[in-house]
């Protein structure tokens, strides 16, 4: 197995992936708000994370991969009453959307998907763990944590003091101890139409202490990776490792790893901004593998921009590698040279899933074997395979089981003959009549 290195929010540095138990690595990514259906940028984690439990399961690791649904929100409640339905209705009908739109990016599901209507009970014991140890406290049938009884809060965000208001509005604003105390437990409040019971007061449980509860509950503490969006940093994951340390004196997770927004021009795609592009709709309108070769294009950690010049010109290095799947010998033997390209692309994967600089290793092998066969020698899949699902992109091994369409062949008979000459206006013509083609 390689040496996995992931970059660590917390020290800010990269970090060998070392293991509670010998070959499993527990992962926890937190998944959707169900208030509406996700976007594009909701999928970016979704992605990544998926494709982390291919690379490490390749590695000969067991992986458990949890993704929760959050079910149980303020968002969730204020959706539902302006479309005049139950909210836990809402939820139910968001949560399968979720699953559908989610299933089309073909990438398999995560281990366990929990919900935190689910885990209230777990929820409720974790905060009365809190409150018996003075990290936290009830007040008017809500429960605070209480940030200034943990010392190491702000370690993960390294956010200045004045910076680390909670956002939870001015409602909340009599009844903590400190603006900086954020919130375990709700009181029911009217128009709120689910409740569970508490020994502080009927009401339901804060954003955090769910994710909290939920990967404990599946995955224990001190497990090996905790993900999500970098948005999350602070509060949520902030908060999930005070109330996690406090409650159980050892650390939630041992390495942070974050993934960079997806934008729309400068700002993040986010609901709250309206400037998105719903998932169902990308899928629609470029396809399941132009996204998935679009998400792969980018280092995880990095910004990802959305056009659509940038998911055409994914759909072009689709066609790319298509090609080149369509003129293989399935037979044949890979030509001497061309595995250590699989190599390079692993070692990128290894060295902080550099999931853009194994596409070029991808690219670098389309490119080679296309000279080979341009010089007329005979080229098998070899290591080809292992590569594509690698980056989710497995199913283009299959290009040639469309059924033949005789102006399909003179089209890509014309087109290889063009990219021969450098012509490569004429190529891109080509290309663009076989897509319209389905091809």
């Amino acid at each position: 197995m390689r040496e996995i290195r992931l970059h660590d929010t917390l020290t800010g540095e990269l970090r060998l992936l070392e293991l509670r138990q010998p070959g499993k690595v527990g992962i926890y990514a937190c998944g959707p708000t169900v208030y509406a259906r996700i976007h594009v940028g909701n999928a970016r984690p979704y992605v990544v994370f998926a494709l982390l439990k291919r690379f490490l399961e390749r590695e000969g690791l067991d992986v458990t991969l949890v993704e929760n649904v959050t079910d149980v929100n303020d968002k969730i409640y204020d959706a539902a009453c302006e479309a005049g339905v139950p909210s836990a209705e809402l939820a139910r009908e968001m949560t399968a959307h979720y699953v559908a739109d989610t299933d089309r990016l073909d990438l398999g599901r995560p281990d366990h998907e929990p919900l935190a209507a689910d885990t209230v009970e777990g929820i409720v014991d974790l905060i009365q763990v809190l409150i018996d140890s003075d990290h936290a406290y009830a007040a008017g049938g809500d429960a605070y944590f209480r940030v200034a009884s943990f010392p190491g809060y702000g370690k993960l965000s390294n956010r200045p003091f004045e910076e680390m208001e909670q956002g939870e509005g001015d409602d909340a604003a009599d009844l903590k101890e400190s603006p900086r105390d954020f919130a375990l437990w709700k009181a029911h409040k009217e128009g709120e139409d689910t409740s569970w019971p508490a020994p502080w007061g009927e009401g339901r449980p804060g954003w955090h202490i769910e994710c909290s509860a939920m990967a404990e509950e599946l995955l224990g503490t001190d497990f090996e990776i905790h993900g999500g969006g970098s948005d999350l940093v602070f509060p949520h994951h902030e908060n999930e490792i005070a109330q996690t340390e406090a409650a159980r004196g050892q650390p939630l997770a041992r390495i942070w790893m974050h993934n960079g927004m997806v934008k729309m021009g400068s700002e993040k795609m986010a609901k709250s901004v309206g400037n998105i592009h719903l998932l169902h709709a990308a899928l629609d309108e470029f396809g399941r593998d132009a996204l998935i070769m679009y998400f792969v294009g980018g280092h995880y950690r990095q910004p990802l921009a959305f056009s659509p010049d940038g998911l055409a010109e994914a759909g072009r290095a689709v066609d790319r590698v298509r090609e080149l799947c369509r003129r293989l010998e399935r037979d044949a033997q890979a030509p001497a040279g061309l595995g250590t390209y699989a190599d390079r692309l692993f070692d990128s994967l290894a060295d902080d899933f550099n999931t853009a600089a194994a596409r070029a290793a991808l690219f670098d092998c389309v490119a080679d074997a296309n000279r080979r066969l341009d010089a007329g020698e005979t080229v098998g899949p070899g290591r080809l395979p292992e590569m594509l699902h690698a980056l989710g992109l497995e199913n283009l091994l299959d290009a040639d089981e469309h059924v033949a369409d005789p102006n399909a062949e003179r089209l890509m008979a014309e087109r290889e003959q063009a990219r021969a000459d450098r012509d490569f206006a004429r190529a891109d013509a080509l290309r663009d009549e076989l897509a319209a083609l389905g091809w």
